[in-house]
């Protein structure tokens, strides 16, 4: 539904007209029937939404890609990156006094591992372990 609704204007206008002309012991009755207009309005809104967004999943379903779930924000998504180079600088401090440069670069190989494991959605076998997983429940329904 738009800001500026020119439909849902004359509603109200129209509503305004009423109460003039009938008075105010009608008053609570015209409320009430706006509001159940509008809320008419609003569900039948929600529902197109609702709709749209299903059918946009669906089709990227069906062209085999993985859905976006309500976890791939924009915090979830860089939250874990930004974290892991918080906990970096002490990672790192620890792994050189215990094992110099060595030490360092394994920390920072397994830091880059594990960035790298988050942005892809996890190792690439247990992917395809948890779709043959969805397949063969499919299959059984």
């Amino acid at each position: 539904m738009e800001a500026r609704d020119p439909e849902l204007k004359k509603e109200l206008d129209a509503t305004l007209q009423a109460r003039r002309e009938l008075g105010p012991e009608y008053e609570s009755a015209l409320i009430e029937s706006f509001m159940e207009k509008l809320d008419q309005r609003l569900d039948g809104t929600t529902d197109r939404r609702a709709r749209r967004q299903l059918a946009e999943q669906q089709m990227v379903v069906a062209r085999g890609a993985r859905p976006r779930s309500a976890e791939e924000t924009f915090a979830a998504r860089y939250g874990f990156g930004v974290i892991s180079l918080v906990l970096a600088i002490p990672l790192s401090a620890i792994a050189v006094v215990q094992a110099d440069f060595a030490g360092l670069c394994v920390a920072w190989l397994g830091i880059v591992g594990v960035n790298v494991a988050q942005a892809g959605g996890g190792v690439p076998w247990a992917r395809r372990r948890s779709r043959e997983s969805r397949q063969s429940s499919d299959w059984e329904d």
